[in-house]
């Protein structure tokens, strides 16, 4: 009698779950969709496949980090047997940005990345210094094959595209905080110290300046059950999936949004301590499958990225001084950074 009491409670408790609890992770029956008719499936199988790679770690629907087993730099491996920086560089140079970063100590090294006999120090130090997080979605859209749109080391361009082109773009910018997230769709907020930017913010600054930005953007690889799952790179040093509660009509239920007078996540303040309050600023909105079909694709989409100019880091044959150092650069800019913007980027 006892137990049966126990059971009639335990489905009781069950049934009064939060939807959000049950939802599940669209990534294990997603990741074999690469090469499905839709883009929007496309994108998110490829991003998708990516997370599963790494572990999948995630942040939970209260900001909290959760799973973290692989970083960035490190020669521990993927679930395919990879090591991890070898993956991330391989973003890098999938995307075809490396040629951008020439400047960069490091970057030409990773050219070399899925060859290489030995763990690059200079590569891996590229790895940890310049964020990553617009390459994986770069190179998530070149794998999804996404016209439309043009990848770049920097989230702003992007974005600034959709905002300023919106008839070539792959993307339409929206409010995040009116808008209903659909799968193939990026959540994107600021990173900016000193300011909170918002939604009317970052328009009023796309519409009048060309400059860097520090931004970030997830991938929208689920929307169902009460729940968006999204999934960025460069998130815990790794790849890593969010998950954000949506209201009963399917828009972000209380995104939570950055103050400036924010206090520091600490043990005194464990309340601050939420990955998802972010200054998010923009949802980027993708075109349906009709409207994408009539834009082209980016140029190099289908192809290899070309090699970089052969710039050594080392002295080789001949060489009589190693190469000269250049003055340090941003390639994700933010408002009091002091450093200039790398050429190119």
């Amino acid at each position: 009698m006892r137990s049966t009491r126990h059971l009639l409670l335990l489905a009781c408790l069950l049934l009064s779950a939060p939807l959000t609890a049950l939802a599940a992770d669209p990534c294990p029956l997603l990741r074999a969709q690469v090469d499905a008719p839709d883009p929007a499936t496309r994108l998110a199988a490829a991003a998708c496949e990516e997370h599963l790679l790494w572990h999948r770690p995630f942040i939970d629907v209260e900001g909290r980090y959760a799973g973290s087993t692989v970083r960035e730099a490190e020669t521990a491996l993927l679930t395919n047997g990879e090591q991890a920086w070898r993956r991330v560089a391989g973003y890098w140079r999938g995307a075809g940005q490396l040629s951008q970063l020439q400047h960069r100590p490091g970057a030409y090294d990773c050219m070399f990345a899925p060859t290489s006999s030995q763990p690059s120090p200079t590569c891996r130090s590229f790895l940890v210094d310049v964020p990553w997080s617009a390459a994986f979605v770069s190179w998530v859209a070149r794998r999804a094959a996404l016209p439309g749109f043009n990848g770049s080391p920097s989230h702003v361009d992007y974005v600034r595209n959709a905002y300023r082109s919106p008839e070539a773009s792959a993307y339409r910018v929206a409010d995040p905080m009116a808008a209903r997230p659909a799968r193939g769709d990026m959540l994107c907020y600021v990173r900016a110290a000193n300011r909170v930017f918002g939604f009317a913010g970052l328009a009023t600054l796309l519409s009048s300046e060309d400059g860097g930005l520090g931004m970030h953007c997830d991938i929208v690889v689920g929307v169902e059950s009460g729940q968006a799952q999204l999934v960025g790179g460069n998130v815990l040093d790794g790849v890593t999936m969010r998950l954000m509660p949506l209201t009963a009509g399917g828009q972000f239920a209380a995104l939570a949004q950055r103050g400036l007078d924010d206090p520091p996540c600490s043990p005194d303040a464990p309340q601050a301590c939420n990955a998802n309050r972010q200054d998010w600023a923009v949802l980027l909105q993708l075109r349906p499958a009709n409207e994408l079909a009539a834009l082209s694709l980016s140029p190099g989409l289908h192809v290899a990225p070309p090699p970089m100019p052969v710039v050594p880091d080392v002295l080789q044959p001949g060489q009589s001084t190693p190469r000269q150092q250049t003055a340090p650069c941003c390639v994700e800019c933010s408002a009091g950074d002091g450093l200039p913007r790398c050429p190119g980027v």
